[in-house]
């Protein structure tokens, strides 16, 4: 079906990703052919103001998402947030999507899930297989990791003259999260059949996380240095500090996945897509020590 008679349906489209997603989108498509998902009237008003057909769903509520998919020519599946649970609410959208017809699914999975050595790639992976499963024409974003997974925090790692990680001199091909959205947006607007896809992507350059530092330190002209932590004391420094357990579990594991190669990739994969360079980690370092950017962590 050609994208300009297609419904596409962005699932979590108020949230960090999805919202990007959704900008892209109303920038190609025509707003009464996207449907914004959401699970609250207050994240509905905003997007429901730019014309865009909105509907409150939940993953944990099965019949929501059967109201929330009927009519959906191609379902834009962003990943859940939730870090417990996650597959069961992936299962659900991808049963209520097989049960509206809907003929697409694209999901945001992450890097190189079938091989890749990060806790997180576990529900990933199953997600992948449910998807396939489900006989969905389908397109796997694998997602690589976020600059603003380490960014985010640049202030206080100024503050502190410290990054702190467990990731060694692991390489890491960071993009930004709106480069992540560029290429959904171009699978999910493509004239062309993607189904059966699978893009690993990742940002044109890899650094560690001690050059990151260095990064920090050129811009903000003050001291920063890397800190290599073992994996169970980074993890207690990142509870210590007022993260949920399990995130920081699931963050020190990523890094130590990082020191054996989890996170790099050089394919160049997601630049080809969005038809540009991934944005550098500079610009957006930059963007964050000037404030522009909001402290959160998005991970997987």
């Amino acid at each position: 079906m050609p994208t300009a008679h297609r419904r596409i349906l962005v699932t979590g489209a108020n949230g960090q990703l999805g919202q990007l997603i959704l900008d892209g989108l109303l920038q190609k498509v025509a707003a009464d052919h996207v449907v914004a998902m959401v699970r609250s009237d207050t994240a509905a008003m905003a997007i429901r103001e730019r014309g865009v057909d909105v509907r409150q769903a939940d993953f944990d509520a099965p019949q929501s998402l059967d109201a929330a998919f009927a009519g959906i020519d191609t379902l834009m599946l962003v990943s859940s947030s939730a870090f417990e649970g996650r597959l069961a609410q992936h299962r659900n959208a991808i049963d209520a999507a097989h049960r509206a017809g809907v003929g697409l699914i694209a999901y945001t999975s992450i890097l190189h899930a079938d091989s890749s050595p990060l806790a997180l790639a576990v529900d990933h992976l199953a997600t992948e297989n449910v998807i396939r499963a489900s006989g969905i024409p389908y397109v796997l974003l694998r997602n690589g990791w976020y600059t603003e997974n380490y960014s985010g925090s640049a202030g206080i790692a100024v503050a502190n003259g410290t990054v702190f990680g467990s990731a060694g001199s692991g390489r890491i091909s960071l993009a930004s999260r709106a480069d992540y959205a560029a290429a959904a947006v171009a699978v999910l607007t493509s004239s062309h059949d993607d189904a059966g896809r699978v893009y690993e992507l990742a940002g044109d350059s890899a650094i560690t996380l001690a050059e990151f530092a260095d990064e920090l330190a050129r811009q903000s002209g003050r001291p920063v240095r890397y800190q290599n932590l073992p994996e169970t004391e980074y993890r207690v420094m990142l509870e210590q500090i007022g993260l949920p357990a399990i995130l920081a579990r699931l963050l020190a594991d990523s890094d130590i996945g990082a020191s054996k190669g989890g996170l790099l990739d050089d394919s160049g994969t997601l630049s080809e897509l969005i038809g540009r360079p991934t944005t550098p980690l500079a610009h957006t370092v930059a963007a964050v020590l000037a404030g522009a950017r909001p402290h959160e962590v998005s991970i997987g």
